[in-house]
């Protein structure tokens, strides 16, 4: 990354900053009243020196005068240190936590289509791992403000107390500017290399810990092993690679350039004390000038290290911002409802990666209450036309209709609140049966969850867990079964009343009691809805007003039960095929 490249980085995190300019603001004044502080302390050290050691009036009261003096500019100092330290951490805090929750906010708001491309361990490397480190590198400008504030109080201060000495101390800034710039520049390729590697090494984490059961039963444990060691190796080595420019380059560096410093200090003060007297007092306060010089320096560079890590974890959570992966775009029109369920495909044509076509010419209409069935092999695109109803992806051409209006001219919440979405695999939330059924919609009541469970046949079996509806649910709903987990699905879907009824394989892993048990269920949660349903098992379709075959995205068959199987074609086959295996 270039010099460039980060700057353009610092300047887009700045605007994330604007809102909290007050505490950074405030923190830099205190920063230029430590700065005087810092000069006055030696200018005491050096005036009780020269001016009263050196000639013999150090009496006690001037003794305690000057001890006070020091002590209390270093208690000022010390509140000052805490005052900036606060305000510009605090800063720093609230400008992480907004970027967080933009972050959030923006992954929320991503298609589909992201999230098929970039791993999940990734994205929350970005918003954990990322995130943190960029926030750590604001601690830099605060180490770069006090230094720079400090360089300059203490060169005013050595040029007023000898000018020609301050001069030969100004050599050694130039040989320091390299040295940082040269860091700088090598250290930024390290970072952005080990930033890579912590991302591919959280995405390996991610998938082994998801898919730990098949990795167990299909015995992969070595290969995975291998695997991860291969991209933990790799981050070690830039690790190393960090590590080995580190301590080459940060405080052994700083340390030599203060060395030299001083050695100048004594050096050029000890030939002019060949020729006249030097006072000790000056010496000292040279001496420290350099050291209030120097310190900062020695934080900064060693917050270069965060500085890196920083803009390389920025660059990368900007990128994430500035993703144009959005959700298809809707064209809303005011008052727009879906108040009959009317669903209707013209011509449609989608495909995922806009090269390989997935949809062919999708034509069909499902009436107001009526039931149409998508059947096909695997890849056919029966989920396919889900996700485009639904409006998880953009289709490429045709029209899609609800109620004979434009899909695109539908607000997305109205679509949402009036389809209703069962999967093959529901997923299940952090909290309770209850609040898993309502979706944490405070405004839907004990009352409306329960008749939801009793309608699709749930009730008994969550009052038969050990607290009944607040019963505890984890990760992913583990420790229900499949069943079970469908059928707290089916409440969920049920209590929101939709219009629309989206049923995607909804039954392939329930077992076949629990099935009966749901499909008398779904006959009374069908009546009076549009239900477009994928069937993997075409018994449960055989009642559908309208069954689609598909094959290779295209409609093959449509029509009912018997007018297909009196056909002989596609789905006859499918039916004989189906009824052989569940013969043997």
């Amino acid at each position: 990354m270039t010099v460039k490249q980060q700057f353009h980085v610092v300047g887009r995190l700045m605007k994330y900053a604007q809102p909290f300019w007050r505490y950074f603001g405030v923190a830099i004044g205190f920063a230029v009243l430590i700065s005087a502080v810092n000069i006055l302390l030696p200018m005491i050290i050096q005036t009780y020196m020269d001016h009263y050691l050196k000639v013999g009036r150090a009496d006690l009261k001037i003794m305690w005068f000057f001890a006070g003096a020091y002590f209390f500019a270093m208690v000022i100092k010390a509140v000052l240190q805490f005052c900036q330290t606060y305000l510009y951490s605090m800063g720093a805090e609230y400008m992480l936590e907004r970027v967080r929750r933009l972050i959030f906010q923006k992954i929320h708001s991503l298609g589909m289509r992201f999230f098929d491309q970039v791993p999940s361990g990734s994205i929350l490397s970005r918003l954990t791992n990322d995130t943190m480190s960029f926030s750590t590198f604001w601690q830099l400008f605060s180490s770069l403000i006090v230094a720079l504030l400090s360089v300059i109080s203490s060169i005013i201060a050595m040029f007023l107390l000898n000018a020609k000495i301050a001069l030969w101390l100004l050599v050694l800034l130039p040989f320091l500017g390299a040295a940082i710039w040269y860091y700088q520049r090598y250290s930024s390729k390290v970072y952005r290399r080990m930033r890579e590697r912590l991302s591919e090494l959280n995405a390996r984490l991610a998938e082994a810990i998801t898919g730990i059961s098949v990795i167990q039963q299909f015995r992969q444990e070595k290969r995975m092993s291998q695997e991860f060691n291969n991209v933990n190796d790799a981050y070690f080595n830039t690790r190393r690679a960090m590590i080995r420019i580190n301590a080459l380059l940060l405080s052994p560096l700083i340390d030599l350039f203060y060395a030299t410093g001083v050695i100048l200090i004594l050096g050029l003060f000890g030939v002019s004390g060949l020729h006249h007297y030097v006072a000790a007092g000056m010496i000292y306060a040279f001496v420290t000038y350099l050291d209030n010089l120097f310190n900062p320096m020695t934080s900064m560079m060693d917050n270069l290290s965060d500085f890196q890590d920083g803009v390389v974890s920025g660059s990368r959570v900007m990128k994430l911002l500035a993703d144009e992966t959005t959700a298809p775009a809707q064209q809303v029109v005011a008052n727009r409802d879906i108040t009959a369920g009317k669903i209707e495909f013209k011509h449609v044509n989608f495909s995922y990666d806009g090269v390989t076509p997935i949809l062919d010419d999708i034509s069909f209409v499902a009436q107001p209450g009526q039931t149409v069935a998508l059947v096909g092999e695997t890849g056919s695109g029966k989920s396919s036309i889900i996700n485009v109803l639904m409006r998880f992806y953009e289709f490429q051409s045709g029209e899609v209709l609800l109620d004979d209006q434009n899909i695109r001219e539908f607000d997305v919440a109205t679509l949402r609140r009036n389809m209703g979405l069962v999967l093959q695999e529901p997923f299940l939330f952090y909290g309770t049966v209850a609040s898993n059924i309502r979706m944490f919609d405070a405004s839907i009541t004990d009352r409306q969850v329960r008749a939801a469970a009793q309608f699709v046949n749930a009730d008994d079996m969550i009052e038969q867990l050990p607290r009944g509806y607040d019963s505890r649910v984890i990760e992913r709903g583990n420790g229900y079964s499949s069943g079970q987990r469908q059928l707290i699905s089916f409440a969920r879907t049920v209590v929101t009343n939709p219009k629309i009824l989206i049923l995607d394989e909804a039954t392939a892993n329930i077992d076949t009691q629990t099935e009966e048990a749901i499909q008398a269920s779904l006959a009374k949660l069908q009546a009076g809805r549009t239900t477009i349903a994928v069937a993997h098992r075409l018994s449960t379709i055989q009642n559908a007003d309208l069954i689609l075959v598909l094959k290779r995205g295209r409609i093959v068959e449509r029509g009912t039960n018997d007018e297909l199987m009196a056909q002989r074609g596609v789905y006859y086959d499918m039916i004989q095929l189906q009824n052989t295996a569940h013969l043997d």
